[in-house]
């Protein structure tokens, strides 16, 4: 089913509400479509220009590693913002932790991060969200990790990861 684009305005002082309607335009703009990149590219741009303060929003995605493809490692995917890292080991940086951990990782300070990988020297925070499939014959994989960063310090909360959380979960049943 294709859809028009969608340009709606969002207002985040009060978080809940302006992440409640990001969600609803996100089931919009995803309804009826199953491919992969389409859905992650058009996420990537409705998060980027939605939320106020972000330098990069995107996606990196589980792959055979470059050296030896038994080893898995996130791949560049979809995104909004300035080019970036393209290859990330498991367990390396912001995005490698959360792949690893399987959990949300809420950086208020990169820098203080250990081993944070800098695309962008303009980001001071950053918050990655795993992706796993929740249902389905691949239930439990994951498929990889939503990325935002921020160059403002402290920019994402709490109020952020229960939103992003749920954009995610939108997402994964788009591909599921």
């Amino acid at each position: 089913m294709a859809h028009e684009p969608i340009h709606p305005t969002f207002d985040f002082s009060d978080k809940a509400r302006g992440y409640a309607a990001l969600a609803a335009s996100l089931e919009s703009l995803l309804e009826g479509e199953r491919n992969l990149t389409a859905n992650l590219a058009n996420t990537a741009a409705l998060i980027y220009h939605a939320l106020p303060d972000l330098n990069w929003a995107g996606f990196y995605l589980i792959g055979p590693s470059a050296r030896d493809t038994t080893t898995p490692e996130l791949i560049l995917g979809p995104f909004q913002g300035k080019t970036a890292c393209v290859r990330i080991a498991i367990g390396k940086g912001v995005c490698g932790t959360a792949a690893a951990t399987r959990e949300t990782q809420l950086v208020r300070d990169v820098h203080a991060f250990p081993g944070h990988i800098a695309c962008d020297s303009a980001s001071n925070s950053e918050i990655v969200i795993p992706m796993i499939f929740a249902s389905g014959p691949r239930q439990g994989e994951l498929l990889g990790v939503l990325d935002l960063d921020s160059p403002l310090l402290a920019r994402f909360d709490e109020q952020d990861q229960r939103g992003l959380e749920k954009i995610v979960n939108i997402v994964m049943t788009s591909v599921a």
